[in-house]
């Protein structure tokens, strides 16, 4: 007797849920790499001092652009946005702790301005997304420059703020479980709320979306406000924990999110992204990273080997595996391809992690 094939519903998650496992393989591959070359990276010491917390302010920049590509658009604004967050801290702060709530406020309300920007002009007056982002860039680092002359040379945060930021939690830096609860937090607003299937859904088929009465730009304001917060999050604890920030704070977060959010299985089309494989693929850069510094390669040996590494993620996740997989099973009874992208524009189906 024949097999009855599985429903269309259970093979479009399979498919879906393929795009994501790459980067926890390509994880487990470099962690065992690690142990053999170099199991210095993965010590006590390497991990609560430099693997985790450089993880978490990458995974945190790169949710904030998981959030924007989703609805198909870039953003180019992170190390502005960020710097300029840390910058706020410093200046509204002035060192004292009395202020510090103050100033984590203005810090996150002039990143929440920055995304609102880039949101309407993107959203409303529908202007090219990777365009207007880094014109708001530019403007934020002009912005910040300005900013910073009025701020004390070798300023610092509060005390309060770059201690909190660098105490431990079950040995693990406060810094970790931030990055942990924003991830979780992702992961529960699009998986149980009616709000992220509905983002979903703008970011997999807007027109699909606008047609069944969905307010598009709202939700596409939202992801770059969300972002620009998250950006100024990230800032604010990085100020912490280098407790004197410079100009440069945030110019390692250009392309590093983006990397991120593409080897975590995101389509750049929109629609399908995973909080917690981005944060996966943040632990994984982050890792590599920290391996080749370890190894003592020249920098420039490490620049080729990283960005080697990143090309290699993009060419083996994402859209390629769901491609891959739908024709492997496109004869298979009941399913056909584009099954996904139905599943998706209707608002149902599976939902992401």
């Amino acid at each position: 007797m024949r097999t009855k094939a599985a429903p269309p519903s259970i093979l479009t998650s399979a498919v879906i849920a393929s795009r994501y496992i790459p980067v926890w393989i390509a994880l487990a591959l470099l962690v065992l790499v690690a142990l053999g070359v170099a199991p210095e990276t993965l010590s006590r010491t390497s991990f609560a001092s430099a693997v985790l917390p450089l993880t978490s302010f990458l995974a945190i920049a790169a949710l904030g652009q998981m959030l924007v590509i989703m609805t198909g658009g870039i953003d180019l604004s992170v190390p502005g946005s960020m710097t300029l967050a840390a910058m706020v801290v410093v200046g509204v702060a002035r060192g004292s702790d009395d202020r510090l709530a103050l100033a984590i406020m203005a810090s996150l309300g002039v990143a929440g301005l920055v995304g609102l920007a880039n949101g309407l002009l993107v959203g409303v007056l529908k202007f090219n997304a990777l365009i207007v982002t880094l014109a708001i860039g530019q403007i934020v680092g002009g912005a910040t420059i300005a900013y910073s002359d009025s701020i004390a040379n070798e300023s610092a945060v509060p005390v309060l703020l770059s201690t909190w930021v660098t105490r431990q939690f079950l040995s693990v830096s406060w810094i970790f479980w931030v990055a942990l609860v924003v991830t979780l937090l992702l992961v529960f607003f699009f998986r149980y709320t009616e709000l992220g299937r509905k983002f979903q859904s703008v970011g997999a088929n807007p027109l699909a979306a606008w047609i069944v009465g969905i307010r598009v730009n709202a939700y596409v304001i939202f992801a770059y406000v969300a972002a620009s917060l998250l950006y100024g999050l990230g800032g604010i604890l990085l100020a912490g924990f280098i407790r004197s920030p410079s100009l440069g704070l945030g110019a390692p977060y250009l392309l590093g999110p983006i990397a991120a959010v593409v080897i975590g299985g995101a389509s750049l089309t929109g629609g399908l992204a995973s909080a917690l494989s981005t944060w996966g693929a943040a632990f994984f850069l982050t890792l590599l990273s920290q391996m080749l510094r370890v190894l003592g390669l020249p920098s420039a040996l490490q620049f080729v080997v990283f960005g080697a590494a990143i090309i290699g993620g993009m060419v083996i996740s994402g859209d390629r595996i769901i491609t891959v997989v739908e024709r492997l099973l496109r004869n298979t009874s009941g399913f056909k391809e584009g099954d996904v992208e139905l599943s998706q524009a209707q608002g149902g189906g599976p939902t992401i992690s």
